[in-house]
């Protein structure tokens, strides 16, 4: 019950007026109806049994956020609504504006209405890592929460500026977050955390909740993506309290993303141009197939994720000319605009059904939505072109491989690319199952090879690497099974196809 008490005593005013009631609310179907009707009961069942009456009232406040997305959910599923493929067209010139035609800036006045928002509710377990992926160092001995910190530190010396420093965690990450951003405290930078909201796993069949009681383990509650952002920072007074102290703008960004960092030139066009909403996109890639796009849809700019797309339209989805952007989800948003927006209307974010199957085999659905979908209500929203170096996520070790060779250089807790490197593009590297975990990473590699000349790595089986190692072209390195190669310190491999065993050993 402590997660409630934390919440609860979050300066969360319990009897505050929410916008969105559930008597509003219009079901059709009668389906619909009746699991609706049986989730609302289980859901009050749940919030009874919470004895005090502050946890109870932000347990409840929760629990509307997730019946509401049930509701609509259901509502969809009984209407059969599907999205009309034939009314989505590429974004119009005016919608998708070149980073290049923005006006330079160095004003920092319009860094004082500033807040810099990292969403933090992911765990490192897919790189094999324990605990928040925020604390997964990357470069030189820093994590990414340590970048981020420097880059806001230096930020607010270099131009006089109190830029105030949020992470957005999830129940998975708050706990660990908290206990680490303690080492900060003597920095020259404010930071705050908050929770998004938790969210009960809903079982396939019953469409009931999968959680019997308030504090049921773990495992069988979800953060409902960071769609939830706009509803929990609502509820947690951060935006009443960012508002209070002079703070208009909000740039959010993936802490993975190591190319998001504050740049003065969007800020200003954001205040330029009067856009309560602007999403960075940059140009697609064969790597970036699967990534949300930016749309015309029905005259209006809208987000379309690949899990929203009709079975028989995702290759059309994919394909490179008909999309030829994808948001890379650094978002600058106006606070006034969050608040109107929740106070008006509800946020009708598209709904992103995930189906998942627990240890124990149980077949649930979380129902999740993005923050860049919320595009749709801001005025003057649209998109603006960046150049790639602004998108340089960590979401595998083939990407690390990338952001800890010479490729890039760190200044002040930013990446810079080399100025050596000849191209524009960056590398595409594959690395096989054998460097999937971060330790295993870090065991086959003596140092990380110098890339600068390197067009593409495809490494697969027991590989490792000596010291100094070169790659440059194209470089295929394969171990079938039961082989082992050892890449000899010092090699220079320039457009080779490495296979079979070899084994250098110390003497």
């Amino acid at each position: 019950m402590a997660s409630f008490a934390r919440k609860a005593s979050a300066g969360i005013a319990p009897d505050r007026h929410h916008p969105h009631t559930l008597s509003t609310l219009d079901f059709q179907g009668a389906s619909s109806a009746a699991a609706a009707k049986a989730m609302k009961t289980e859901l009050s069942r749940l919030a009874a049994q919470i004895k005090s009456e502050e946890e109870r009232k932000f347990f409840q406040q929760e629990m509307d956020g997730f019946y509401m997305l049930f509701t609509r959910f259901m509502d969809e599923k009984a209407k059969g609504a599907k999205l009309d493929w034939d009314k989505i067209q590429s974004p119009s010139p005016e919608q998708i504006v070149p980073y290049g035609t923005l006006s330079e800036s160095t004003s920092s006045e319009e860094l004082n209405k500033l807040a810099v928002l990292k969403l933090n509710g992911g765990l490192g377990t897919t790189m094999g890592c324990v605990g928040p992926k925020s604390a997964i160092e990357v470069r030189d001995g820093m994590t990414f929460l340590d970048l981020s910190v420097r880059q806001i530190e230096y930020l607010n010396k270099k131009h006089d500026v109190n830029v105030p420093f949020i992470l957005m965690n999830s129940f998975n990450t708050d706990e660990e977050t908290r206990r680490i951003v303690q080492k900060y405290a003597s920095h020259n930078i404010s930071i705050t955390t908050f929770n998004q909201s938790r969210h009960p796993r809903i079982n396939k069949e019953s469409l009931l909740p999968v959680p019997r009681t308030p504090d049921s383990p773990i495992e069988q509650w979800y953060p409902p993506g960071h769609g939830d952002l706009y509803e929990a920072l609502y509820n947690s007074n951060l935006l009443d309290k960012l508002l209070a102290d002079g703070k208009e703008y909000l740039f959010v960004s993936n802490v993975d993303n190591l190319g998001a960092t504050v740049d003065l030139n969007i800020l200003h066009h954001m205040v330029e141009s009067d856009a309560e909403f602007l999403m960075e996109v940059t140009d697609k890639t064969k790597a970036d197939i699967k990534g949300g796009t930016l749309v015309d849809y029905n005259g209006h700019i809208r987000l379309l994720e690949i899990a929203q797309v009709p079975g028989e339209h995702v290759e059309d989805f994919k394909s490179i000319k008909k999309f030829k952007i994808f948001n890379t989800n650094n978002l600058w948003i106006n606070l006034r605009a969050v608040k109107r927006v929740l106070e008006e209307e509800a946020m009708d974010l598209e709904i992103i059904v995930n189906n998942k199957t627990t240890d124990s085999g149980e077949k649930v659905i979380q129902l999740e939505t993005a923050v860049g979908a919320g595009i749709k209500h801001f005025k003057n929203a649209h998109g603006v072109n960046v150049p790639r170096t602004r998108f340089l996520p960590v979401k595998s070790t083939s990407d690390l491989f990338l952001v800890t060779s010479n490729l890039y250089s760190l200044v002040h807790g930013e990446l810079a690319v080399n100025p050596k490197r000849m191209f524009n593009t960056v590398p595409l590297i594959k690395l096989g199952d054998h460097f999937k975990k971060v330790s295993h990473f870090l065991s086959r590699f003596k140092t990380i090879p110098h890339i600068l000349e390197l067009d593409h790595l495809t490494v697969t089986g027991d590989v490792t690497f000596g010291s100094h190692v070169e790659l440059r072209g194209t470089v295929i390195i394969v171990a079938n099974h039961g082989e082992r190669i050892d890449i000899p310190s010092g090699a220079i491999l320039e457009n080779k196809v490495v296979t079979g065993c070899l084994r250098i050993l110390d003497h």
